[in-house]
């Protein structure tokens, strides 16, 4: 196909219309210029592709063709590979090939002027060429319809998949229609020349997106950060990101809101975490020792691995198929999941003949509905460091005075399926701890004593001693624990401070809180939601108001995350807050 040719399907001067309209937009079209890759193979790899290899094979199915001294050409299609000649290949044979290219870099790949052919050459002890790889390459029109909405987004995207399975023709792709279609400024770091082709012109394929070649592969990622401080880009786009440099130069661009899109090494996003060279990308990992408390919170071990920081990328995309992809929307959220050992539903995407992609998720009805039991079970939320097997029962074994469970089934006709509200642990601090004790033994409320104030929900003491401020109290107010302040310790105002727990219970039963138990999980759901935005990065998150019973349920989810919490603000506006777990 003549270059004229190639700009007027490219650039919308086709005399039938350009591939972009409306009605071209339900099919695939492909530009492989198969002529000038012919005309530089030597005479008997043409014949062959010509004769026996053409009939029993579409040259459109062609990917490449292997040219190694001393052994017979062969030609690899999409269905299986056959021999072109029954000769063996010379010097010559090479030479002539390499006589029709450009100059090889030091990646060992060069290609044909304004085409998108690679050719990479294998050499001996001496350097001399002994071997050549001869791939055709191929602008695909329409293959970027599987991101398209993701890439218009303005969200940056890491394309994941083995070699040859289409990763640069998609990227190539992405920077037309970004350049032409969204009419962004979109600068392409052509490492080997395979976005945008060999030679200093640029392929059509690109659109008007502006290309910078690469001169050494060693310094690409000079190249990236050149490009974002020299020529002003919106969109930055990049074939192999494959070094700590480049992965670091890719978060330097992310970090002054460019859009990245980007290939890089590995078929799943879980090989990338695993990289130690491009976990950066997403996040990365550091190892964290727990406390021995909170390791027995999490039950896990006390040295688990958590995400560094905010991931550079903030959608992968793994592609199984020319025309099949799986794609993360939310990086950060996958990653914390797959270091927590939880599945992770990945959104699955086709590209049918018609153009049309259809779209459902792997396994994310199982996998959901068994994240948000593990992580909204009221049960789980009570206590992971004990486990009552009679929440009406407190520690010393006596009834609560509302009576038994049929007892007030029969007298407030509650629903079996309302948890019960979990067990107060409280922690005294300088108040007497037998008069506590006995309080609560009397009264019947659903109160323990916890041994530390670390173990405890509420820490509860004097007027006299909160204003000396003391450690554990700072320590208390950082971790998010409320802090109950009395006049005194004397027994008076113990039940008093008990009797407001007896009346926040009972209005939890009788739904005074809350209608039901979907109240309480909309709020734990969305307690959830900012931890895991405060995981991300997010410093803090306030939440809706809610009653104390519900906060409570809302701290002690927080806590189990490792994230700091805090009530603030005024009845019946009072709120807790998600916050970083300050140092």
């Amino acid at each position: 196909m003549e270059d004229n040719t190639l700009n007027q399907l490219f650039l919308g001067n086709n005399p039938d219309g350009p591939l972009n309209t409306a009605e071209n937009l339900n099919q695939q079209h492909v530009v492989d210029d198969i002529g000038a890759f012919l005309n530089v193979l030597p005479p008997k790899v043409r014949e062959g592709l010509d004769g026996d290899a053409r009939e029993d094979h579409d040259l459109s199915g062609l990917l490449e063709v292997i040219v190694d001294l001393g052994r017979v050409p062969e030609a690899r299609f999409v269905d299986g590979s056959v021999p072109l000649s029954e000769k063996e290949v010379s010097r010559w044979d090479i030479d002539t090939v390499i006589a029709g290219l450009g100059r090889f870099g030091d990646d060992n790949r060069a290609g044909i002027e304004r085409t998108l052919h690679r050719f990479s050459v294998i050499r001996d002890r001496e350097g001399n060429p002994v071997g050549l790889t001869c791939r055709v390459g191929r602008a695909v029109f329409g293959s970027v319809r599987l991101i398209q909405d993701l890439i218009q987004s303005g969200r940056s995207v890491l394309i994941l998949g083995r070699p040859g399975i289409g990763k640069t023709t998609i990227l190539r792709e992405v920077a037309r229609v970004l350049a032409d279609d969204a009419s962004r400024r979109v600068v392409i770091v052509d490492t080997s020349n395979e976005i945008g082709g060999d030679g200093a012109v640029a392929h059509p394929a690109i659109g008007r997106a502006r290309r910078m070649q690469v001169p050494n592969t060693e310094l690409q990622h000079r190249t990236m950060i050149e490009a974002v401080e020299n020529h002003m880009p919106e969109v930055v786009v990049i074939d192999e990101i494959g070094t700590e440099l480049e992965a670091l130069a890719a978060r330097t661009i992310a970090e002054r809101g460019v859009q990245l899109v980007a290939t890089a090494h590995g078929n799943t996003l879980g090989n990338v975490i695993t990289n130690p060279t491009l976990s950066d990308l997403v996040g990365g990992t550091q190892a964290v020792t727990l406390g021995d408390i909170e390791a027995r919170r999490r039950r896990t071990q006390k040295t688990v691995l958590e995400r560094k920081h905010t991931p550079t990328f903030d959608v992968v995309v793994e592609m199984r198929e020319r025309n099949y992809v799986g794609v993360h929307i939310d990086v950060g959220r996958a990653v914390d999941r797959m270091l927590r050992g939880l599945q992770v539903p990945l959104e699955m995407r086709t590209l049918n003949e018609d153009g049309s992609v259809d779209t459902q998720v792997e396994d994310a009805m199982e996998t959901e509905d068994a994240f948000e039991t593990a992580a909204f079970d009221l049960n789980s939320v009570r206590s992971p460091r004990r486990s009552f097997e009679n929440p009406n029962e407190t520690s010393n074994g006596r009834r609560h005075r509302n009576g038994t469970p049929r007892q007030r089934e029969e007298t407030i006709e509650r629903d079996d399926s309302l948890p019960e509200p979990p067990p107060i642990r409280v922690h005294p601090f300088g108040v007497p701890r037998e008069t506590l004790r006995s309080s609560i033994r009397a009264m019947g409320v659903p109160v323990m004593l916890a041994e530390s104030a670390q173990e405890s929900d509420v820490l509860v003491t004097t007027k006299q001693h909160y204003g000396r401020r003391p450690p554990a109290v700072k320590r208390a107010e950082r971790d998010g624990i409320p802090v109950y302040v009395l006049r005194r310790g004397t027994r008076e105002q113990i039940e008093q401070f008990l009797n407001r727990f007896e009346l926040e219970t009972a209005g939890a039963i009788n739904g005074e809180h809350g209608n039901d138990e979907i109240i309480v999980e909309e709020a734990l759901e969305e307690a959830e939601r900012a931890v895991e935005r405060v995981l991300s990065g997010d410093r803090k998150i306030n939440l809706t108001a809610q009653s104390s019973h519900i906060r409570r349920l809302q701290h002690a989810l927080a806590a189990r995350y490792n994230v700091g919490s805090a009530s603030t603000g005024h009845e019946p506006n009072r709120h807790v807050i998600i916050r970083r777990r300050r140092r």
